[in-house]
């Protein structure tokens, strides 16, 4: 199995929006991954999940690899976009549905 710096690298490479969380898309295992689900979920936004809590190696090295000490943690092109408080912040003001339609490749004033 390949390092777990390459196994983010992977993750965020291989989906345009990833959620590191506790518990999965369909059963969150704590109130700040459901509460980072249920966005993405409102913006009917196709995203990927990786389980923090089945992977100990992952759950370490995603707080290193973007600086970020709390889970969960969102990336949109590979690149950090924060944790539940930021997602929550940048979807109150748009700024969260622009960002998801220009990774998506959709123009935002459809």
């Amino acid at each position: 199995m390949a390092d777990p710096i390459e196994r983010i690298r992977t993750a965020i490479t291989s989906d345009k929006i990833v959620i590191f969380m506790k518990g999965n898309r369909n059963f969150p295992q704590c109130g700040f991954s459901a509460a980072t689900v249920e966005v993405f979920e409102e913006l009917g936004a196709p995203y990927a999940t990786v389980d923090v809590l089945a992977d100990q190696e992952v759950r370490d090295a995603v707080k290193t690899y973007s600086n970020w000490p709390t889970i969960p943690q969102v990336f949109i092109n590979g690149k950090f976009i924060g944790g539940c408080d930021i997602v929550r912040e940048l979807h109150s003001s748009g700024e969260l549905q622009t960002l998801v339609k220009a990774a998506l490749g959709e123009s935002a004033h459809q």
